[in-house]
């Protein structure tokens, strides 16, 4: 016997004993500098501090191991600990890393340097509080909320990492916590916390939330460990793993024991594994622990999504920049009317610190909680339910959408698949015929066995009923269903075979794909039944209730890269052993035997939106098969390059296969999805389609959606393969006009490698796009190019793992609870039970969103504008000092509790009713154009902040009549009137929550009067010449807005308000 391919010691250790010496040596060049320039000297502590570094950042090599079953101790490298880890900060870097995380953006950094100056005496302007209260309280509500969260994962991390499991030892079965384990240990376990090698049985395993996908997958456990003796600690065996790696749909290892004679070796692949993040479907298992922790399929897939910032926080940034140059030049014309006399510069800075009230710091507060109003709206919306706001900091973004880039099967389509066309090549039957084929099949199984086929010659000529009973007997045998029977008596699966009674009205099916159920339904509605399934059997039953017992041989399951699955079978009771094989056209049309309406009739099915499956079959001798098995064993304990060696010899045995049948499988649209596809479109939202079907397939589901129109044009963009070839169909496609593309996976990439940005200018010009054929990764490389040629906003909606990666790269991810799990839904910015529920969470929920945040955003910057008017005109009259006009509380008191309430309540305004919304989407399209926060509408703010500010000071240094503090009185009493005035005339539908906020902040104001007795005269705010004046004072400042709005509504009404007329 050969020795067992163990992998070479780690030298890990030894690539860091370099890297120091390295680093040593770079240190000695340092020491001896007296004997070389000091521009080698510099170089040489560069290279130091280099050598230094990348030693610190050296990322732990992944490598292939040898693992000992139940003997962690025997390992030969220290590998990562199996625990889970989600907090983003410890005690010591909570506060720097969460303010770190608060100051890095303008805004807050600005409000910090303005609080910190403060501390300077004679840059002291006013109370400290009045500027560190506000920032202080912002930044308590983040810390807290941050805090929460921290301490939410933490407590999630601890359960996780304190879960029980039992452990094999020596001395028996003992519990320990799932951050204890360890690899080499013997789990037992029904949940999965690392990833494992199963010893035990066979099993069924769920991977939703590892791989999006619901259907139960089955698990077999190494063969040899069946025979293995109870105590596993007896024995002296081990497993050579491949080292981690992503693909959780490959596995490469061997398993070997030594204390046998001869030496037992036996291949590992993907069946014999239980990755981290399943959970088993039924019953227990052991399995022996390969890898832990980060170094887990799971963990090694995560990856962190970036962190989307809306258009409107960008938007808003830019004014807010634009305010503090407007801030900055104010200052400095105010120190240049002194003539730049004494200490200017500090002066200059004073005046800086005086007019910060230009940019509101309850901005962020503002529009934050807004978003989170509005999360909670659409969570609480009785017409999309179910709809979960998972990411709340875009939800305006769902108003600014341009491109909506969808996936097909289980968005547009429901998942769900029937049975509709078999085509045998000379008849083909349908839905209407399909009780001519339960006849034959009765008829063949009610009467004497048929021949075997070997006994008719090739030349002789196949009765329809015998290649109706060879075309269904393939179908029922080939595939990975298994049926499942629940038990209702005690609440047991799957009892015992012995006491199955193999009964149709507790039996459903469970395989990884659903168009092999709808295959395996069929037949049993035809009358060929799968009763019972195994490792190593299949049985099914006839209509005269006769059992037909098949041995299996093998399995070649379904990967992406064959696009076929295959199955060997023995039919125990003729002995014949049967080649099964079942794959798409493109596949499988060179494998078949030579035929003249396989690919016309696939074209036919495609075109019907029918998904197809070519089936074949092929005989084989004993002889044929025993050789077959001893080159697939000896290519399944490669350990070099073992995927080609196994294709290599399976695919010696696809060929000339007799081509049995063709099978095409529905899959239905789900509900309304063309009046919602028409709504989007009406909006002015382009629509593309990314989907891994076929181009016809496609093409069909493209036109019955109505995402293409039955009278538009479709331009299908021909295969191409070189710069060429793209050259001459891009000239092609530029000059059609008005036309649908349809372009596949394979002729994308060779267009973006060589023609990006005309590709993209040519297909922007479309009313609809559908790339079929398309990767994952490739979805997400179109939502990325589309931003970045467009720089317009887009949308990606799926329901699966596969659409994750698109989702995530978007600017606006959605993501649909279907049939292929919850991963692209928990991915997802935006979690929605149906596809038809997008039209009204954006007509609706994105439109107000938009709205009511570049209303508020504005009304609150013009809040602040407007008070920093009316210190500039003070400054100005009082020989331009730099003395603040209103102190202490005041200042506090008019950003939060005398005008919060009601300029918040304008996230409750609404300019039409949902109804009209989503009966004119043509209102959308206006939003796309950002015409609702502008620099135009902005300059609006700023003009009647100016207007305002300057009636109110003038208007009360006008007025009073002998003490100063008498114009405090005056313009700030008429200061709080006229914003709660200018919400009013804002507000385009009224609330019952916005009048009592009015009321609320006019009943809080009038009520401090009575205690702010340090700023306002008693006595005199009780009479009526202070009445009069604030009155005459706030009917100029607001009068004539309300005028120019009446005569604007009048004269030039904005869309919505005809609508509303």
């Amino acid at each position: 016997q050969a020795a067992p391919q163990v992998p070479a010691p780690a030298r890990s250790h030894q690539i860091a004993l370099i890297e120091t010496k390295r680093a040593l040596f770079a240190f000695d060049d340092v020491m001896f500098a007296d004997l070389i320039s000091p521009q080698s000297l510099s170089v040489s502590f560069r290279s130091c501090c280099d050598c230094l570094l990348r030693l610190c950042r050296r990322r732990k090599e992944l490598k292939a191991r040898t693992v000992w079953l139940g003997c962690p101790e025997k390992c030969e490298e220290k590998y990562s600990k199996n625990i889970i880890k989600n907090q983003k900060y410890n005690i010591l870097t909570f506060v720097p890393g969460v303010l770190y995380q608060q100051f890095k953006f303008f805004l807050n950094l600005y409000f910090l340097v303005v609080a910190c100056s403060q501390f300077v005496p004679s840059l002291k302007i006013g109370y400290l509080y009045t500027y560190w209260a506000p920032l202080g309280f912002v930044l308590a509500v983040t810390m807290v909320r941050e805090a929460v969260d921290e301490v939410r994962r933490c407590r999630r991390d601890k359960d996780m990492n304190s879960q029980l499991y039992s452990k094999l030892t020596v001395r028996g079965k003992i519990q320990v916590k799932s951050s204890d384990i360890q690899v080499g240990d013997l789990i037992i376990v029904e949940k999965v916390t690392d990833d494992l090698l199963f010893f035990s049985g066979a099993c069924f395993i769920r991977t939703d939330q590892l791989d999006g996908e619901t259907d139960w997958k089955l698990k077999v456990a190494v063969g040899c460990t069946q025979r293995l003796p109870a105590d596993l600690f007896s024995i002296k065996a081990f497993v050579f793993a491949q080292k981690p790696q992503l693909d959780i749909h490959s596995f490469e290892g061997n398993f070997t024991r030594e204390d046998s004679d001869p030496q037992i070796q036996e291949s590992l692949s993907i069946e014999n594994t239980l990755w981290a993040s399943t959970v088993v479907a039924s019953g227990t298992v052991i399995g022996v622990v390969i890898y832990t922790g980060k170094e887990t399929r799971s963990v090694l897939n995560t990856s962190s999504a970036k962190n989307k910032v809306g258009l409107l926080d960008l938007e808003l940034n830019r004014l807010t920049k634009a305010l503090f140059l407007a801030q900055v030049v104010l200052s400095i014309v105010m120190v240049a009317l002194q003539g730049f006399v004494g200490p200017w510069f500090r002066n200059l800075f004073r005046f800086v610190v005086l007019f910060s009230y230009i940019i509101p710091i309850s901005l962020r507060v503002n529009l934050d909680m807004g978003k989170s109003a509005y999360g909670w709206m659409i969570m609480k919306d009785e017409s999309i339910p179910g709809t979960v706001v998972r990411t709340s900091t875009i939800p305006e973004e769902l108003g600014r959408l341009v491109y909506l880039l969808t996936d097909k099967t289980g968005t547009l389509t429901q998942n769900e698949m029937v049975f509709k066309r078999l085509h045998l090549g000379t008849v083909s039957y349908g839905a209407d015929t399909m009780d001519e084929i339960q006849s034959h099949i009765v008829r063949s199984y009610g009467q004497t066995p048929l021949p075997p086929p070997w006994s008719s010659g090739p030349r002789v000529r196949k009765s329809v009923s015998s290649r109706i009973h060879e075309a269904v007997k393939a179908i029922a045998l080939c595939h990975n269903v298994t049926p499942v029977y629940e038990s209702h008596g005690n609440g047991e699966t799957e009892s015992a075979e012995a006491d199955q009674d193999f009964t149709d009205d507790n039996r459903t099916y469970q395989a990884s794909s659903p168009d092999e159920v709808a295959l395996v339904r069929w037949t049993e509605s035809v009358g060929l039944t799968l009763v019972n399934r195994d490792l190593t059997s299949l049985q099914l039953k006839t209509p005269s209730g006769q059992i037909l017992s098949f041995h299996i041989l093998q399995i070649f399951p379904f990967t992406s890269e064959s696009k076929r699955m295959g199955i060997i079978v023995r039919e125990e009771s003729t002995g014949e052993i049967t080649f099964y094989m079942k794959g798409a056209d493109v596949a499988m049309a060179s494998i078949v035997q030579y035929n003249d309406w396989l690919e016309e009739e696939c074209g036919n099915m495609a075109r019907e939106g029918l998904r197809t499956l070519v089936v074949a079959k092929k005989s084989l001798s004993e002889e044929q098969y025993q050789d077959f098995e001893s080159r697939y064993s000896q290519a399944k304990l490669s350990l070099h390059d073992r995927a080609l060696k196994v294709a290599a010899v399976v695919e010696s045995l696809e060929r000339e296969m007799e081509l049995l049948c063709l099978t095409g499988v529905e899959d239905q649209l789900q509900a309304d999805v063309r009046p919602t596809l028409e709504l989007l479109r009406n909006a002015g939202i382009k629509i593309w389609m990314l989907t891994g079907d076929k181009l016809e397939t496609a093409t069909c589901i493209a036109k019955s959606s109505h995402l293409v129109s039955r009278s538009q044009d479709i331009h299908v963009f021909r295969s191409v393969s070189n710069r060429g070839e793209a050259h001459l169909e891009l000239n092609a496609f530029r000059r059609k006009h008005d036309c649908a593309l349809v372009i596949s996976g394979d002729s994308l990439e060779v267009c973006l490698r060589y023609y990006e940005h005309e590709f993209v200018e040519l297909a922007c010009q479309c009313p609809a796009v559908v790339c079929c054929r398309c990767s994952p990764t490739q979805k997400a490389q179109i939502v990325t190019l589309l931003h970045q040629h467009t720089a317009n906003r887009t949308c990606a909606i799926g329901d699966g793992g596969n659409d994750v990666s698109m989702i995530q790269a978007a600017d606006c991810g959605i993501g649909i609870e279907g049939k292929e799990g919850k991963q692209a839904s928990l991915a997802a910015d935006f979690s929605i039970t149906q596809f038809r529920h997008v039209g009204r969470l954006l007509m609706v929920h994105g439109r107000n969103s938009y709205k009511r945040s570049a209303a508020l955003g504005q009304f609150v910057m013009h809040r602040g504008m407007i008070i920093s008017t009316m210190q500039a005109v003070f400054s100005s009259v009082f020989y331009f000092a730099s003395v603040p006009l209103y102190q202490g509380f005041l200042m506090v008191g008019y950003a939060t509790i005398f005008t919060m309430f009601p300029v918040f309540s304008l996230v409750l305004d609404q300019d039409v009713k949902p109804e009209m919304a989503l009966l004119y989407p043509e209102l959308y399209k206006d939003l796309t154009k950002g015409r609702s926060l502008s620099f135009k509408t902005f300059l609006i703010w700023v003009l009647i902040s100016i207007y305002q500010g300057g009636i109110l000071m003038y208007g009360a240094l006008l007025l009073f009549e002998s003490e100063f503090v008498h114009v405090v009185a005056i313009s700030f009493t008429a200061l709080i009137l006229t914003e709660l005035l200018m919400v009013a005339l804002t507000v385009r539908t009224w609330h019952w929550l916005m009048v009592v906020a009015e009321l609320f902040s006019l009943a809080c104001y009038l009520a401090s009067l009575a205690f702010l007795s340090e700023y306002f005269d008693r006595s005199y705010i009780t009479t009526w010449p202070f009445l009069w004046k604030v009155s005459a004072i706030t009917l100029v400042s607001c009068l004539p807005l309300y005028i120019i709005k009446y005569l604007k509504r009048k004269f030039s009404p904005p869309s919505y308000s005809k609508l509303s007329s």
